[in-house]
């Protein structure tokens, strides 16, 4: 009865707005054994059903301390949603940065694989970027649709170049990396041409001594093209202060990475094109299309149209605060945005705060959004009628 009444207010309450979307909730703080749950991915099984991922986070909303990845599933399109199943527990630590995405290639698995992309972090963000602490990289398959996991696999040396003065270690990279997070969202396969079946997680890290207005930071990612058994490093993406990344695949197998910038001197999205499947990137720009307040976005394929890609982006469009979400669509390949249609309408009332996002497909006209809203007190998930 309470949650039926909690749907009501919430359908009441985005009627406000031009549009009425139900908007159902999916993970609520203080239940199910968290404090606060934040950081929410998004993907949608060949069979239909829909995996929700987010941190679960044990004592309180802060970034560190004891965090879980959880999940929960729909198998009715996010009407309804399973409970909630603990996919990684580091103990007291951190775990966290989930990344989903589905192997749909390896004929080993017909019926496909996930692949749960995350970090572990024994120290906050802000002392590992000043050298005390580390954050490593696992992952996490699932062979049956989410149900049962193996054990994590760390590939830290293959992905990271940690810099641990103070421990002793095997690790001897040249480059001085420190902080480091997988996307906050899914992870991408190409679907076609030169590199179909590639994996590509969208990542960051901070470079040496911590700098002004984060400097540090750069945007990169990693790629496999074999299921898993091996994994390359993109090169950085020469902008200094780009950060939070997600990635979605274009015509003509290229890439496009749309990153944060954590600096906040330009309040818009930081964009970068490679035409080598992630390797390496061909230009880098801001979309001054795209505001944003510092905050992360989603972008996925969603189409083709005309022989370009349509591409989905959702974030908080505003340059001050994380409000205003919007679900912004192309059909050229991300090079101009043709259709934008609001999310939450705003800073009105406490339940109108809008945050992080993920996005996936839910059919030709639809599109899933699961994200944080009223001030981080819950992750609710809304599908939009895009077409």
């Amino acid at each position: 009865m309470v949650n039926s009444i909690k749907i009501l207010v919430i359908i009441i309450s985005c009627c406000r707005v031009s549009f009425c979307q139900i908007k159902t909730p999916v993970f609520l703080s203080n239940t199910e054994g968290h404090k606060s749950y934040r950081i929410p991915a998004v993907i949608r099984l060949p069979d239909g059903d829909i995996l929700a991922f987010c941190e679960g986070r044990v004592n309180g909303a802060g970034d560190f301390g004891d965090i879980n990845i959880v999940m929960k599933r729909s198998r009715d399109n996010g009407k309804t949603w399973s409970a909630l199943q603990t996919i990684v527990d580091a103990d007291s630590m951190q775990a966290g940065n989930p990344a989903p995405v589905v192997d749909i290639t390896d004929p080993v698995f017909p019926k496909g694989r996930i692949f749960l992309f995350y970090n572990t972090g024994d120290n906050s963000e802000s002392e590992v970027r000043k050298g005390n602490g580390l954050r490593e990289v696992w992952y996490k398959t699932s062979e049956d649709g989410g149900i049962t996991w193996d054990n994590g696999i760390n590939i830290t040396t293959l992905v990271h170049r940690p810099y641990q003065p103070n421990r002793n270690t095997s690790y001897n990279f040249k480059e001085d990396w420190r902080s480091y997070a997988n996307t906050p969202g899914h992870a991408l396969q190409f679907q076609s041409g030169k590199y179909k079946g590639r994996i590509f997680v969208a990542a960051n890290h901070s470079e040496g001594t911590p700098q002004r207005n984060f400097k540090d930071y750069k945007a990169h990612g990693f790629y496999t093209d074999d299921h898993g058994k091996t994994f390359y490093l993109s090169e950085s993406v020469d902008l200094p202060g780009s950060n939070e990344s997600m990635a979605a695949e274009l015509s003509y197998s290229r890439l496009m990475m749309n990153s944060r910038n954590q600096s906040g001197d330009v309040r818009a999205r930081i964009v970068s094109i490679s035409r080598d499947g992630g390797a390496t990137w061909d230009t880098t720009f801001f979309d001054r299309s795209l505001l944003d307040p510092v905050n992360q976005g989603s972008i996925l394929t969603v189409g083709k149209r005309r022989g370009k890609n349509i591409i989905a982006f959702c974030n908080a469009a505003d340059t001050m605060h994380r409000d205003n979400l919007t679900l912004r669509i192309s059909y050229d390949d991300g090079s101009t945005w043709n259709k934008s249609i609001l999310i939450e309408k705003g800073r009105n009332t406490e339940e109108d705060f809008t945050a992080y996002s993920d996005i996936t497909k839910i059919s030709n006209r639809k599109i899933g959004v699961l994200y944080e809203r009223g001030d981080y007190k819950e992750i609710v998930f809304t599908v939009v009628k895009w077409r």
